[in-house]
């Protein structure tokens, strides 16, 4: 596995996560419709674009050992 491949995983690890925290944090009681909208958007576009980069890293990882 290159360098670059392992940097890509680690950053799809991290939007992920991240992304996964604000929807979780959605059921929390204390967070105003503001905060809901937000955290839904943002929420969704961090863990889509950790799961897109996920991707991307597994077929440049595959494209490497070709």
């Amino acid at each position: 596995m290159t360098y670059g491949v392992v940097i890509m995983y680690l950053v799809a690890a991290v939007l992920g996560l991240t992304g996964v925290v604000l929807l979780v944090r959605l059921g929390s009681a204390t967070i105003s419709e503001r905060q809901v909208y937000a955290y839904r958007m943002i929420g969704i576009m961090l863990t889509s674009a950790g799961i897109v980069l996920a991707m991307s890293a597994t077929a440049m990882w595959r494209w490497s050992m070709a």
